[in-house]
């Protein structure tokens, strides 16, 4: 017997050999399971090609196990049972109400909506625990994508076939200064009244900069090369400080600065001729093995109000 060969045997063989003993007969079988005699017989003989041997003992009285059928025969009820076992655990799983759920999100969600979001759900499910790791919107899209994170949350809806994309919660994107700043007593400014001012922005591939840039050509037709663009930085909070240190102003989502306005640190103005507006949205890929415990998380995600 050749080991490769023995390899060969599949379980739909072994089926049939279980199949052939309880029935008896090449006949009854076949009839049980639906196949032709020659087809049940040629799946037989294929088996004891594979295996190096005579299984099955054919006679007038019906069939019987050779000594090495016989072992193939025990270990192919195990292999069976194994498979039921395993079927069986993981539909448990699936019906688990607790269990680990693994997260990417961007700057903004992660830090000013998520944390609010995840003291709820432990008050209300605290057999669910979710681990959450921060990225940048681009970075968190690849992530998901990668299967290194289950959901995504970020600041922008990609197009992507793999994706499902949900929209949650909207974001206003306003000017930020300070408010001792001269802009501080306007209610509104244009863009043009904010060329040669010093700002500061966030960095590349976060959905913030992406916002603002997109609105600036597409409502104004400029972009930030036309600003006074003094410093970039990696985080919403970064760029706070820089404001409330007066190094520039910025444009900011009001969830970012909601402390800071409410204390009258610093000013929100509108930009009247670019209004930014986005949502932040979740993501999963659509083959998402999505258990019990994920359905409700998700369910709870979509009823929670972040402002």
């Amino acid at each position: 017997m050749s080991p490769d060969a023995f390899r060969d045997i599949t379980i739909q063989q072994l089926e049939i050999l279980i199949a052939l003993v309880e029935a008896g007969s090449f006949t009854r079988a076949a009839g049980k399971l639906f196949l032709s005699q020659p087809s049940l017989t040629k799946q037989i003989q294929n088996l004891e090609t594979a295996a190096g041997t005579r299984l099955v003992n054919r006679g007038s009285t019906g069939i019987s196990l050779t000594p090495e059928g016989q072992i193939l025969y025990d270990y192919a009820k195990r292999i069976l049972r194994l498979r039921e076992d395993a079927k069986e655990r993981i539909g448990r799983i699936k019906e688990e109400e607790s269990g680990h759920i693994y997260v990417s999100a961007s700057t903004i969600p992660a830090t000013y909506i998520l944390p609010r979001l995840l003291s709820s759900l432990a008050q209300t499910y605290p057999e669910i625990q979710v681990h959450m790791q921060m990225h940048d919107s681009e970075e968190t899209l690849q992530i998901v994508l990668a299967d290194q994170a289950e959901m995504g949350f970020l600041g922008k809806e990609p197009l992507h076939k793999k994706l499902i994309v949900e929209r949650l919660w909207k974001d206003h994107l306003v000017l930020i200064v300070p408010a001792n700043h001269p802009l501080a007593e306007h209610e509104s400014v244009s863009v043009k009244d904010l060329i040669g001012i010093p700002f500061v922005v966030r960095e590349r591939g976060s959905a913030t900069r992406e916002i603002v840039e997109q609105c600036l050509q597409a409502l104004c037709d400029t972009s930030l090369s036309h600003f006074n663009v003094i410093c970039e930085m990696g985080s919403s909070e970064a760029v706070k400080e820089a404001i409330l240190s007066g190094l520039g102003v910025s444009i900011l989502s009001l969830f970012a600065v909601n402390r800071e306005l409410s204390q009258g640190l610093l000013k929100a103005v509108n930009v009247s001729d670019c209004n930014m507006e986005r949502h932040f949205s979740i993501i999963y890929k659509k083959q998402f093995p999505c258990m019990k415990y994920h359905k409700k998380f998700l369910a709870f995600v979509r009823k929670f109000q972040a402002f």
